[in-house]
């Protein structure tokens, strides 16, 4: 039966292909986005904005918490898995 319907299901077989490629795309891409490396570049960023006057002291505020919010949910999902980041 397994080849049957192997043979049935082979049509679908780009869209499993698809669905599998865009998984893997995401899955990079929160990493990247959680990373608290890149987290803390833009920290970093965010100040220099700030000292140079390009954003506002509000502007400031907001985008702190939204980075300090990943960097939270960062090291909550790094901290049981014991994949050697430190967060």
């Amino acid at each position: 039966m397994g080849l049957i319907s192997e043979v049935l299901l082979l049509p679908l077989a780009p869209v499993r292909g698809s669905a599998w490629a865009i998984r893997q795309v995401v899955q990079e891409a929160e990493r990247i986005y959680y990373d608290p490396a890149t987290v803390r570049a833009e920290l970093s960023r965010l100040e220099e904005q700030l000292g140079a006057g390009e954003i506002t002291e509000e502007e400031f505020d907001r985008l702190e918490d939204d980075l300090l919010d990943r960097l939270e949910i960062a090291s909550r999902g790094s901290a049981g898995t014991g994949n050697g980041t430190t967060p």
